[in-house]
């Protein structure tokens, strides 16, 4: 953790905060991605005591944004209450989309172009609707329908099929067992219920349709348990139902400032955007694009591994988490310390900024100082973004 002063136009993260994670049809389901930001939005400032008329603009990742509205960014400005002479822009780079949007919120107040960001994202998978192209003839006959939740974020777009094939790519071409991948998600599990009892979410989380704790965890996970559940996507494979993420609902939001405007604002600063990377790679093994990304990122920041006291990395599948651990020779006492994504969810569109909400809050109560946060992207890509956390 920093002690010294950070210089004013250092740009700073002066709050952030998430909401539980819900289940697919679960406790949020009967939220739009736009309710559940804009609630989420107005207790975050709340409990900050930062009065909305300060953001003059709002990014934020979303994916299935099919059926939500013109710019659910927008939606989210105008209900929190932020003036409307504010801007707002909507992020689609899938599972990056929470962090990108981040990063863009970072550049606008680098440039000039804005002085206080929310940024962050949402995702409602549960409302994900159905499609019919107006040039199908048959576009009421329910048959000739296309699952969004499928065709825009759930299958690759150059082959059409599931993400969690290119999971099994990784596996294949690196000789990760299914044991392996067990015992990883058996360990996500056993973190996420061990934070929670221990309150290190209790800061970070705020109650949200009612929801106070993450729900799609499965705290009497077993290796045993794992062990018998068949492969979901190839006879023979290594990923299942559960060591793979489950389908989620929910939002996570950050306030992107100068250190400068924070103080002038009486706003605490909590991190310093330090550095910000992202690569491209195969579509079919995209989950190796994080391995890059996080390389590249420490490299911009002149550092290596070592140095870095906690990495967040989105666990979409417990090979790609599994693989990047081990290629980058990484402790895993500083990796995922509170559990990830197989336990605590990835709700697409928010899933960067809820891993960087929990990497910043775990650096602020464990007293480290430089943190990283990572995820792969569908259709081969990967971001990854470092901070340094301050008091």
């Amino acid at each position: 953790m920093r002690v010294g002063q950070v210089r004013d136009n250092e740009v700073v993260i002066a709050g952030s905060w998430r909401t539980a994670t819900g289940k697919f049809r679960g406790a949020l389901s009967n939220m739009t991605m736009v309710e559940m930001t804009t609630d989420l939005a107005r207790r975050g400032l709340g409990r900050a005591h930062m009065g909305p008329a300060v953001f003059d603009q709002v990014i934020l990742g979303n994916v299935l944004s099919t059926g939500t509205g013109q710019n659910v960014a927008r939606q989210v400005q105008v209900g929190a209450g932020m003036p409307i002479a504010g801007t707002a822009m909507t992020v689609n780079q899938v599972c990056g989309s929470g962090l990108k949007a981040v990063r863009l919120a970072q550049t606008a107040v680098a440039m000039g172009d804005a002085q206080v960001v929310l940024a962050g994202g949402g995702e409602s998978m549960s409302n994900a609707p159905a499609f019919a192209s107006r040039t199908d003839k048959n576009e009421f006959d329910i048959d000739h329908w296309i699952d969004t939740l499928h065709y825009d974020a759930l299958n690759d777009a150059f082959d059409g099929r599931p993400m969690g094939v290119t999971a099994e790519n990784l596996a294949r071409r690196f000789g990760i067992t299914r044991d392996e991948l067990d015992r990883y998600a058996v360990d996500s599990q056993r973190k996420a219920s061990a934070a929670w009892e221990a309150g290190w979410f209790d800061d970070e989380v705020l109650p949200v349709g009612g929801l106070e704790r993450d729900e799609t965890m499965r705290p009497g996970t077993t290796f045993d348990g794992l062990s018998v559940l068949k492969p979901a996507y190839e006879d023979g494979g290594v990923v299942t139902a559960g060591n793979a993420s489950p389908l989620s609902d929910g939002a996570a939001v950050m306030v992107v400032t100068t250190m400068r405007r924070a103080r002038e604002l009486g706003f605490g600063a909590q991190a310093v955007i330090r550095g910000y990377a992202e690569v491209g790679h195969r579509p079919d093994q995209m989950g190796y694009a994080t391995i890059p990304a996080i390389e590249r990122v420490l490299e911009r920041c002149g550092q290596t591994g070592d140095e870095i006291d906690l990495y967040e990395v989105n666990e979409a599948f417990a090979a790609q988490a599994w693989l990047t651990r081990e290629q980058l020779g990484i402790n895993p006492d500083r990796y995922n310390v509170s559990g990830g994504a197989l336990a605590l969810g990835h709700a697409l569109g928010a899933s960067g900024a809820r891993i960087l909400t929990t990497l910043i809050h775990s650096l602020q109560r464990t007293g480290g100082r430089f943190g990283v946060a990572a995820l792969c992207v569908g259709g081969g890509q990967g971001v990854a973004m470092e901070v340094e956390s301050v008091r």
